[in-house]
């Protein structure tokens, strides 16, 4: 039978390799020697791989080398300069051995008492980054109601939000027989998939779309205001409000202030989805961003989109945890403690759907330590810049638009949507390069999304150089 420190030798060995295979990849990366997407038949990848597990363990080596001749040629490349779609995913040294560590401690860190340390930990970094973004000291747990938790997702984060949304709407009761169809969830057609989805897993059905103000991708306050009020004509019960700071297609950011307005006048949560956006208010130039949160019953940021930390880590607060943690809870007798009991500590059970969680705060803990607060806002700035570099190369050539450009994301069309729909299936073509379509005010567009540490303003030339080849090759 193995153990932990029989395996130690070849473990450190294995390790040293790795570390030595991931230093080798993101030179490749940075010197454009990989693709971004791999030139792939669907099955071909589970084609080269053995039909069922061995008989007998093999060495971590040659795994390892497996991995890098089987697994990695399959991927795409989120890190790859030339890698402009979605919305980036972060990653650096400092994040990856925190996940290393992290998985070797292989602490669970459901309550208090399976992990106090790893409870603690993330209570402090929820807290460092709510202060360093500027949020409202009522998210704090310092503060008498508030807190920060790390979910997995933003899908996450809207769906807790959505639930303790519904159970302080229904006083606990919004399961009750006879109830559904009552509760409203309201956003625009702009916000994140994840928003109608979280509807939806709530038992919600089909959410309420609220129009857009004309022309800016952001909800209208006055539309708001007459669909809550036509909804209570008819019975209904205004639970939520989902926000957005920083909408997938556009980058466009609700006007919180005057939303946060109407949900306090209201009674109706306001949960903010800053997914993406959110961690520009590191930066004082676009503190701007998070105007209006101060009435916010939730807010979320993805660290592991802007701030170098590898996925996943979406960090959510709440300023009533008492609400989050009175529709979440379920204590069954196995799960009591005398600590809990107490009410003195943190049970993050009951901050999120699942039951178990691994150590999620070492790793936010490491990068920001290790980058300091002026080394993440130094990171995004570099990518705004590299943005602003693309957008101008855009709106001086000849046959384009330049729809839209914010903070990291640039969208852009051709001179016709046919010539736009022809280049964007021209660049999804190329393993050179990847971006987005996107339909903006009902045309086609193209979205490229800044985000690799690795893009240097000589790359955002040959990304542009490739996008201008294919466009011109568009009858």
């Amino acid at each position: 039978m193995t153990s932990l420190v029989n395996e130690a030798d070849p473990f450190r060995a294995a390790v040293h390799e790795a570390v030595d295979l991931l230093l080798g990849h993101w030179r490749a990366l940075a010197d454009e020697r990989l693709p971004v997407t791999p030139d792939l038949a669907p099955g071909a990848v589970a084609a080269a791989l053995p039909a069922g597990p061995p008989e007998r363990g093999e060495p971590l080596d040659r795994i390892l080398r497996d991995t890098w001749d089987t697994v990695v040629p399959g991927l795409v490349h989120w890190q790859h300069p030339a890698f402009l779609a979605y919305y980036p995913t972060g990653n650096s040294p400092a994040s990856v051995l925190a996940e290393l560590v992290t998985a070797g401690l292989g602490v669970q860190g459901m309550m208090w008492t399976t992990g106090p340390a790893a409870t603690e930990l993330e209570q402090v970094v929820t807290d460092w980054l709510a202060k360093a973004l500027g949020l409202p000291e009522r998210f704090l747990h310092t503060s008498a109601n508030g807190g920060g938790v790390i979910q997995d997702s933003a899908s996450s984060a809207v769906l807790v939000a959505t639930v303790a949304a519904l159970h302080r709407a229904s006083r606990g009761r919004w399961r009750d027989h006879g109830t559904e169809g009552r509760y409203r969830l309201y956003r625009t057609e702009e916000a994140n998939s994840c928003v109608p989805k979280a509807a939806r897993v709530a038992g919600l059905g089909a959410s309420a779309a609220v129009p857009t103000l004309p022309g800016t991708a952001r909800m209208d306050p006055d539309a708001l205001r007459a669909r809550i009020a036509a909804d209570r004509r008819a019975g209904a019960v205004p639970a939520i409000v989902v926000a957005t700071a920083g909408t997938t297609g556009t980058c466009a950011v609700d006007p919180l202030a005057d939303l946060g307005r109407i949900c306090r006048e209201e009674g109706v949560w306001l949960h903010v989805d800053a997914a993406y956006a959110g961690p520009a208010a590191l930066c004082p130039e676009h503190r701007w961003l998070n105007d209006g949160v101060e009435a916010a019953d939730s807010y979320a940021v993805n660290a592991h989109k802007w701030m170098r930390t590898g996925t996943p880590c979406d960090v959510m607060w709440t300023a009533d945890r008492r609400a989050l943690t009175d529709a979440m809870s379920i204590t069954p007798s196995y799960l009591r403690n005398d600590a809990t009991e107490t009410g003195e500590v943190v049970d993050y059970r009951d901050w999120q759907i699942p039951l178990g969680r691994p150590m999620r705060a070492l790793k936010l803990w490491y990068v920001m330590r290790a980058h300091g607060l002026e080394g993440l806002r130094s990171a995004i700035r570099h990518d705004v810049r590299m943005a602003e570099l693309l957008a101008g190369l855009v709106a001086r050539e000849n046959g384009f638009e330049l729809v839209t450009h914010r903070l990291g994301l640039v969208v852009f069309r051709l001179d016709t949507d046919r010539r736009t729909r022809e280049a964007a299936g021209r660049l999804a073509g190329d393993p050179g390069i990847q971006l987005t379509p996107a339909t903006v005010d009902g045309r086609p567009a193209l979205r490229a999304a800044v985000g690799s540490p690795l893009l240097t303003e000589a790359g955002v030339h040959r990304v542009w150089r490739t996008i201008r080849d294919h466009a011109r090759a568009c009858a």
